[in-house]
Parts: structure tokens; sequence; C-alpha cells
């Protein structure tokens, strides 16, 4: 099992966005019949099995510490194993797990699979930086596009974390005349967040965006719905929640935000704990989700999960995984979107009344479901445990 992303996203201090939950659930899964691998673009390592077991206990921690004491934890880890915790390349024809991306860019990981005897079986999140470039840093495109065909060459099996992944998938690779391996879809598992006890005090009072600040997520057109709601309404205006890491692709929605243009009525938290995102989405009219593209939803079903109405971009993806109970819009039509929320806004909307009820039939997708669905699919792939697999001999210097 692959656990690069993991290790980077733990040293660089970055908290776990969906990708890295999905990874971590995986990790837990699989991790007592896994060895685990790095890769980085000097050298691919299959663990031994005790430094593997000590490392995925190490990324499962999830004990808020600065981040020099994560590093800390980590170079102990080097330390203690250094190159004798690395073993030979020889995976004894084992699946490969490879759940973020991770390394799908590195040339001449097609000849490492091989050489290394593993069958790669690969999960694939979304295809946005093909589909929408435009919201994507600079090379990005180019490396999502190299991830994709890398996958389509080497993949004994492909996991989809959503149908729409899968059909953009298989049209990328009809385009690219590349072969596609046996597919599974399996929704990822949804976060039980830890909602409050009680209400807080100013409950159904807020509305709340939550994800990375970037071009995609289509802040902007909320910032020009409070523009409007502050100049109509004044103090009675509702109050936009905006949670998440500032990001990229979004320089016009950054400077607005700088600017402090809404006043009190809009407000930037950061990054939050599971514990603050919780208690802000206990107190809130609804979750905003208005973005222009999406492989999943985490954010969506969280809310849903935990009562909390939603009000989202009609994308098809939300159109799979929402199971008829959030109010769609198309992305770009303001209006529309000022209308649903000042009608979500009123004490008595019948509209959010509605969305509520709905909400009764409502179920999240869960890891029970999900691993059920993976281990039955693996089934034919080929053995975890390390006990199968043939000695593997020490990586000795030079």
């Amino acid at each position: 099992m692959d656990v690069s992303r993991l290790v980077w996203r733990q040293w660089a201090g970055v908290r776990p966005t969906g990708i890295d939950r999905i990874c971590m659930a995986w990790m837990a899964h699989f991790g007592t019949r896994a060895q685990a691998t790095l890769l980085h673009r000097h050298g691919r390592h299959i663990l031994r099995a005790g430094a593997s077991r000590e490392l995925f206990a190490l990324l499962a921690d999830e004990t808020p510490a600065p981040v020099i004491a994560t590093r800390l934890r980590l170079a102990r880890w080097v330390a203690r194993y250094g190159l004798s915790g690395l073993a030979s390349p020889a995976g004894g024809g084992r699946p490969w797990l490879n759940i973020g991306h991770t390394g799908l860019d590195l040339p001449e990981l097609e000849t490492w699979c091989s050489a290394a005897d593993v069958k790669p079986v690969l999960m694939v999140h979304d295809l946005i930086p093909l589909t929408h470039p435009e919201f994507c840093r600079a090379g990005e495109p180019e490396r999502h596009r190299q991830r994709m065909r890398t996958l389509l060459r080497i993949s004994k099996a492909v996991i989809g974390n959503s149908q729409h992944t899968i059909d953009v998938l298989g049209a990328f690779a009809e385009a690219e005349q590349l072969p596609q391996a046996p597919t599974l879809v399996a929704w990822p598992g949804t976060q039980q967040l830890p909602l409050p006890a009680q209400r807080p005090e100013n409950a159904y009072t807020d509305f709340v965006i939550l994800g990375t600040i970037e071009g995609r997520k289509n802040h902007l057109l909320l910032l020009d719905i409070w523009q409007q709601l502050i100049r109509r309404l004044g103090t009675a205006a509702p109050r936009l929640v905006i949670i998440g890491r500032r990001g990229w692709a979004c320089d016009d929605v950054l400077a607005r935000l700088d600017s402090g243009e809404g006043g009190d009525h809009v407000v930037e938290t950061g990054p939050l704990s599971d514990e603050a995102i919780a208690a802000h989405l206990a107190g809130a009219r609804a979750l905003l989700f208005p973005s222009f593209a999406e492989g999943y939803g985490l954010p969506l079903l969280e809310a849903l999960a935990a009562g909390v109405p939603a009000i989202a971009a009609d994308l098809p993806v939300f159109r799979e995984i929402g199971q008829g109970v959030p109010l769609m819009l198309p992305p770009d039509d303001v209006e529309a979107w000022m209308a649903a929320i000042s009608g979500y806004a009123q004490c008595d909307s019948s509209s959010r009344a509605a969305q509520i009820a709905r909400l009764k039939a409502f179920k999240a997708p869960d890891w029970a479901g999900h691993f059920a669905r993976v281990d039955a699919f693996l089934g034919g792939i080929g053995p975890f445990s390390p006990e199968t697999a043939p000695p593997l001999a020490p990586v000795r210097p030079g």
C-alpha cells in the first residue's frame, strides 16, 4: 500500500482533506495485511513488515501536534529503520494499492511495477485538471494527463469514487486509445461529524461553504450574492461563513476577502478542526456548494448526514450521491442562487422545510459498505498478507 501522500502531507503540516481521509481509511482497513511503499523522484521502496506497521501507526495518529513534533516522529522512524527498513523490489505478485494518485506522473513507474512484481490497484478521484484546466495550477493539467495515462497502462483494477468519475475516465481512455482495466464504483464512507449536544445560540442563522478556497469552488458567486444581500437588508442580512484554507486560481476572491467588503456578514475562518466545523454546521441554515466541477463531494454528504440542508450546484456527481435531497441549481445562475438563499434565510421557509423532510430518507455511504464492495472486487486480484510473499532481502548501501 502506497503511503507517500500521507507522509508528505504530515511532513508539511497540512490538515487532512477528503482524499487524505480516504487514504487513511484504506490504511486502517488493509494496514494489518499490507506492506507500505514510498515513492519519490529518486526511488521507489517497499518497506519491511515491521517498518510498515510502525509507519502506519505514525500516520494514523491524528493527535494535534506542532509540525516540528510530527517531523521529529517521522525522523525517529527513519533513524530507527534506515536502509534496513526498505525491502528489495519484490512484491510477490500481490496487489499494490495506490489510493491517492501518488507518483503516477513519475518516470519509469511502469517499469518499477513490473520489476517489483506488483499488481497495481488504483483509485481515481477526478479528472478535473483535464475537464476544467482553467481552475488548476500551472502545469497540473499536463501532470494529471500523465497520471491518468499511466493509470490506464499499468492498472490491473481501477476503483472510482463515483460513477461520474468512472464515466469521465472511460471517455478519456477512449480518446487516448488506451485500454481500461476492470472498474468498480465504491462511494467513500462519510465521516460522522462530532455535532454538539446542544445547538448554538445563533442556530440556523448562518450559511456555510466548506472546502479549499479555489476557483472551481465558485466562492465568487457567493460574494456577489452577499454584496447584494447586505446592500438590500443591511444588518438583517444572514452571515456567510467560509471554512477552508486558501488555494489557487482565485486571486479575485482573495482580494475581496482581504478588502473586508462583507464586514461582519462574511467570515473567513481558515481550516478548522472537525469539532469546529461541526459546530458551524450545527447552526447553519444550509451548506452552500456552488462548485463548477467535483469528483465526489464529501462536504455535501457530511452535511446531509448531520441533518443540515444543502444548496448545491447541479452537477452529475451531486445528482448521483445526493439521493434527491439537496436543492440543486446551475452554478452560474446568480439569480437562482440569490432566490434560493433568500428563501432559505426566512424563518418559515417552505423550501428548507421540504428538504429537511427529504433528509429523513437520506442514507449516508459508510466505510463498511465501501470495503464490502472493495474486498469482494479484489478477491481475485491476489494475496494481501506479506507472509505469503517470498522472503525480501535488505537493500545494501551503494
